[in-house]
């Protein structure tokens, strides 16, 4: 693939194009009988929205395996090799860029909150991307793969809100010429499981599709992890999911082929934040806000690489452009399609507390430089979390740690402590392993970084600023424990998870 940017003639007919939807949705109206006629000529948007994946696709330089659909979507639009995530968990993520806002501006940035009696309410003026599409006369579907009748996929927003947005599952059911905006919501990296016998049975059922699981012998795994036979295994049938991610999107073109759709329309493919690892989901390190996005289909560039940096959140905005729907003018989504759409200098994310654990972490990344605040330093990296700390790596982790099998570098994710801030140059450290933060030469440019990271959390009035309130708290951990007792789920873990709620509102009460 060439790295240029549009060509004039694609960037003019694209231009002309979005004004004439635009001049169609104005003379028409939006309103009941006019909506399908001024939605007609209108591509159709398709979201493949992945779980817990990085860009270990081959076309992201991923030599393991071989990602073909993925690869021939690149290669038939536009592949952008700087795309991250404003949060490095589910629930954050999905609440940003279904409204392409930041979490942290709408009050949504706590994992899995609002779902108590205490509820999250959208700032007034904030719309959900779906009901947007809706109020154009699309016909608007979420679902896994394959759509399954009357079963919504996953939305994990963190606000209160309608599930009349979506007209249902799946876009057959639209009336003729009704053009659709889908989501389709896969499990990705969730399908590795969090032990060895969800790994292996993976690599078993990779056995029987393509003939051949993963061999753990090839895996690279990133410096700062030991070549352990427990995370070798993982990762192995993590990449296997790249596959079953891969094949799944073959189906997705292959649908809209057989339906005569695919020409005329575009699909984003992305996921929801980076791999489920000690390093990467929940944390602020490139593994886990680094994402692959692709664009393609009606329209759309082909042959195309980018390297400027974009956030997730800027779907909503390029998908309402696509189909002629002007973009509120105060959303934080940016038209990264636009002909005049100028790149992001920086791009920006928010950690905090994950199911029952509190934290408090932001950064700011621009093309040379990485910048992590840790608010709450004097906590461990790896604070006590049921989810996580149970899965086959952590334990394995913690045990090579124990048995002193860890490296200098390993060793930084085990420390009882953090820095207040870290600082990394991503061109000599890719890993971010070398905190530049205390370094005299970099003090200027710590400086500087830092300055952009508070202007953007005092542009944005990022809710983090202040600490999630006891009721807020004390309301979703009674969801959460409930939702563990139905499940029947080990009395340990759900001791677990209380000994944890108990430790964070004492380290609260300590000021830690």
């Amino acid at each position: 693939m060439n790295e240029t940017p549009l060509d004039y003639t694609t960037r003019l007919n694209l231009h002309i194009s979005r004004i004439l939807f635009v001049v169609a949705a104005v003379v028409l109206g939006y309103g009941a009988s006019n909506s399908y006629a001024a939605a007609a000529d209108r591509p159709n948007i398709v979201w493949i929205i992945v779980d817990d994946m990085s860009a270990n696709f081959s076309c992201y330089g991923e030599t393991v395996d071989d990602t073909p659909h993925v690869d021939q979507l690149a290669a038939n639009g536009v592949q952008f090799n700087k795309a991250f995530v404003t949060a490095p968990v589910c629930s954050t993520c999905r609440s940003a860029f279904i409204t392409g806002m930041y979490q942290t501006a709408i009050g949504a940035h706590h994992h899995r909150s609002g779902r108590g009696v205490e509820k999250i309410h959208l700032p007034d003026g904030v719309q959900l991307v779906p009901d947007l599409f809706q109020q154009a006369g699309y016909y608007t579907t979420i679902s896994g793969w394959p759509p399954q009748a009357g079963r919504l996929g996953k939305t994990d927003y963190n606000f209160e809100w309608d599930e009349s947005i979506y007209h249902g599952s799946d876009w057959s059911k639209r009336e003729p010429g009704q053009p659709f905006f889908a989501q389709i919501q896969t499990p990705g990296g969730k399908l590795r499981g969090g032990d060895r016998a969800g790994a292996r049975k993976l690599a078993a059922r990779a056995a029987e599709v393509f003939g051949k699981a993963t061999d753990s012998n090839d895996v690279v795994l990133p410096p700062y992890y030991p070549r352990d036979e427990v995370l070798l295994e993982d990762w192995a049938a993590y990449l296997d999911s790249v596959r079953f991610t891969d094949a799944m999107v073959g189906e997705v073109v292959e649908r809209l082929r057989s339906e005569g759709e695919l020409e005329n329309t575009v699909i984003i493919f992305m996921t929801d934040h980076g791999i489920s690892h000690a390093r990467g989901k929940q944390f602020m390190y490139e593994e886990g806000l680094h994402v692959p996005l692709v664009i393609s289909g009606a329209g759309i560039p082909q042959h195309e690489t980018r390297n400027d940096l974009v956030e997730h959140i800027d779907i909503a905005a390029t998908s309402l452009a696509l189909a002629g729907i002007p973009i509120p003018k105060t959303m934080q989504s940016r038209d990264i399609l636009a002909e005049d759409y100028k790149p992001r200098v920086a791009v920006f994310a928010a950690r905090d507390r994950c199911d029952e654990t509190v934290e408090h972490l932001r950064s700011v990344r621009t093309q040379e430089f990485k910048y992590i605040r840790n608010f709450l330093h004097q906590r461990p990296y790896l604070q006590p979390n049921a989810y996580k700390d149970k899965k086959a790596i952590l334990v394995a982790l913690r045990e090579a740690h124990a048995d002193g099998r860890l490296n200098e570098m390993q060793e930084l994710i085990l420390a009882d402590q953090r820095p207040k801030e870290e600082l990394y140059d991503l061109a000599a450290d890719p890993h971010e392993v070398n905190n530049l933060a205390d370094d005299p030469k970099y003090k200027q440019t710590l400086l500087e970084m830092r300055q952009r990271l508070e202007n953007w959390m005092e542009e944005t009035n990022d809710h983090g600023r202040n600490p999630e309130p006891a009721s807020m708290f004390d309301s979703d951990m009674q969801v959460y424990l409930d939702a563990m007792r139905r499940r029947n789920q080990d009395p340990e873990h759900i001791k677990r998870i209380e000994d944890n709620i108990g430790l964070m509102r004492r380290w609260a009460a300590e000021g830690k």
